[in-house]
């Protein structure tokens, strides 16, 4: 039987050739470079081991910031039950490196006899803790003349010795520039990563903990976010897969992505289990599983174990800030995590006062936790705009936002929200200054351009709004099934590509309102009006709902009905002082359709001075056309165009 080397420490056997790490017998689940990690620092034990020694080792075919090794020994010393401050197996020499502490007994496989030599395995070295070991490689330099030196008259170099030191000299230049380039390519291919992170499976079923299958897979996402060499799905698109365990390649198919987090828990009293596999949805193979075990009151170590792992198991190469944010973790009391999870879980539920509850009790139990006041905004935000909470949530969602930013000012997430409230609230050249800065840093976050969309087709930027949704729907493609529509298309007149751009859900009263609203310009009367009857049984507290069933009252030649709806509808408006521009709006259409041209004037007005200026939409949309003769019709019309005009020119001037 052909021998092979193992090594013991601890309670620990190492097997290189099998590629497997035991802990009293039971298997120790490392990445491959992790794995690879051990190896090499075990077979140099006692010895101080270079950084650039171990990169050259570790990642031989490949160009990795010394980042990567930092996120790799971390998780290697979780691995090995190493707490924060121990050096019971690697010592970190600052600025220099790491050594393997631990007393190792090598035993030959075959015949599990023991050698207690602790002789490394490679060449031997002088034994002296330098970075002259047997790992540098030398650079190879190509055999050539020297220069000539004439020792004539003023010792001048000859023609030939300066045409040669020219050539050195630029091959000095260009050898290091084509290695940069080529470091550049590998760390490219190396690290082009789509990636989701499904909710957690709730093994037990238990309905007071499942809110932690959404919230924790959202905590990751958010924690992997800030790495730029990964594309990662938001949170919002994977809703369907909250209680079900998918198929990999349908749903790596569905969200676009080459790699898929899964994983489950479960709680047992003050324990919890967290188990997950990452896995290469092309290559069909399992890049790296786990298991998180930690005390309930131990949350936010969840996202921080799972997402340094991931990170080791694709080998993601990491600038020196995104390392220094994957190793800060920013503090918050655990019952106020626990808070703002359940508040994270509601909101994605639709349930916008109870996340609210939750949010504003998480704060004041820990204020300092910028997501926490960023999600409370949003909660504040959505409260209303969808039901009618007016201006004190508007006014409470500023703040939230402002809060947020000032405790992390680059909080993309929180400049994204306030951009929505300030497009909404009329400040729409304010929320479009602030959402091309973000993009500035963040260029592939598909949600700040679906906002800039949403901000340029209130400003009459239509072919630069529907540009913007495209981009973010080519970033990613989930946004289409589950974003808001594409207005843009709509207000352009490209009815047919609106139909086709609108998400193929009919669970979202948001969406069935704008498929009946589009159907009706399309004069298809009988399906505009089943939509619109079927957004109002999902949500008849939604505006945009009761706008759709007011049509659908018109439909039915049941005008006063209508109107009794939009009266109702725009009395809570005014007494709440809603002031999303874009949905008065449409209180002007609806009632424009129904007759009643003094209140259509009167919320086009009122939609004109809330922030909703475009133009070209208002000069030739079909729906308004019985209030266009109309003199104030004119005037709003005029402070629209000035309005509109003055908006792209501001932002033509900045870059």
């Amino acid at each position: 039987m052909e021998s092979r080397r193992l090594y013991k420490f601890g309670s620990f056997q190492l097997d290189p050739t099998e590629h497997l790490l035991l802990r009293k017998g039971q298997t120790v689940p490392l990445t491959p470079k992790t794995f690879d990690l051990l190896v090499f620092l075990v077979a140099h034990r006692g010895r101080l081991m270079t950084k650039d020694q171990i990169l050259s080792a570790v990642w031989p075919e490949s160009f990795v910031e010394e980042a990567n090794l930092t996120v790799a020994v971390s998780a290697l010393r979780k691995a090995l039950g190493e707490r924060p401050g121990e050096k019971q197996y690697i010592d970190t020499v600052p600025k220099k490196g790491y050594r393997f502490t631990a007393a190792v007994t090598e035993v030959e496989g075959s015949e599990k006899t023991e050698n207690t030599s602790t002789t490394a395995v490679g060449p031997p070295d002088s034994g002296k803790d330098s970075p002259q070991g047997s790992l540098e490689v030398p650079i190879a330099v190509p055999s050539a003349p020297l220069p000539e030196v004439q020792a004539a008259e003023g010792k001048r170099f000859s023609r030939r010795g300066l045409v040669i030191s020219l050539l050195l000299i630029v091959a000095a230049i260009a050898v290091p520039l084509a290695f940069y380039r080529a470091k550049q390519v590998a760390s490219a291919r190396v690290t082009e990563r789509r990636v989701a992170v499904l909710p957690f499976l709730n093994v037990a079923h238990d309905a007071d903990n499942d809110f932690l299958g959404f919230s924790l897979a959202d905590a990751i996402i958010n924690r992997l976010g800030n790495v730029n060499e990964l594309t990662i799905r938001p949170s919002y698109a994977l809703q369907k897969y909250r209680s079900e365990s998918p198929d990999i390649q349908q749903a790596a198919r569905s969200l676009s992505v080459d790699t898929l987090l899964t994983g489950s828990f479960i709680r047992e009293g003050n324990n919890l289990r967290v188990s997950y596999q990452l896995v290469d949805a092309k290559g069909n193979r399992i890049l790296s599983q786990g298991r998180v075990d930690v005390k309930y009151d131990n949350l936010l170590a969840v996202q921080d174990d799972v997402s340094t792992q991931v990170i080791s198991a694709l080998a993601v190469p990491l600038s020196p800030s995104e390392a220094e944010n994957l190793r800060t973790q920013q503090a918050i009391s655990p019952l106020a995590y626990e808070y703002y999870l359940r508040g994270v879980d509601l909101y994605s539920r639709g349930d916008f006062a109870m996340a609210i509850k939750m949010l504003e009790k998480s704060a004041e139990l820990y204020p300092e936790y910028a997501l926490t006041w960023a999600h409370l905004g949003r909660s504040y935000t959505a409260g209303a705009s969808f039901n009618f909470g007016g201006a004190e949530l508007y006014d409470k969602a500023k703040a939230a936002y402002e809060r947020a930013l000032h405790l992390q000012p680059q909080l993309a997430s929180a400049q994204i929200y306030m951009a929505n409230l300030l497009t909404d609230t009329g400040n729409t050249e304010k929320a479009a200054s602030l959402l091309r800065e973000t993009l500035q840093t963040n260029p592939k976050l598909a949600e700040a351009h679906w906002e800039l969309g949403y901000s340029y087709r209130h400003g009459g930027m239509l072919a630069e709004s529907v540009e913007e949704c495209k981009r973010a729907r080519e970033l990613d493609p989930s946004v289409k099934l589950t974003s808001s529509a594409m207005n843009a298309y709509l207000y352009l007149g490209d009815y047919e590509s609106f139909l086709r751009s609108l998400p193929p859900v009919h669970d979202s009263a948001y969406i069935e309102f704008y498929r009946g609203f589009v159907l009706y310009h399309m004069q298809q009367w009988g399906e505009a009006g089943e939509a619109f009857d079927h957004a109002y049984e999902l949500d008849p507290a939604m505006l945009q709902a009761q706008v759709g069933k007011a049509l659908s009252y018109h439909l039915q030649h049941n005008d006063a009905k209508g109107r009794e709806l939009l009266n109702s509808a725009e009395t809570k408006i005014t007494q709440r002082s809603v002031g999303d521009g874009e949905a008065l709006y449409k209180l002007a259409q609806a009632y424009a359709e129904l007759g009643d041209s003094v209140s259509a004037m009167r919320t086009f007005r009122h939609s004109v001075e809330n922030g909703f200026f475009p133009y070209s939409y208002f000069v030739k949309d079909p729906l308004i056309s019985r209030i266009r003769a109309h003199q104030e019709f004119q005037t709003q019309l005029e402070t629209a165009r000035v309005r509109s005009e003055g908006f792209r020119k501001s932002l033509q001037a900045t870059p």
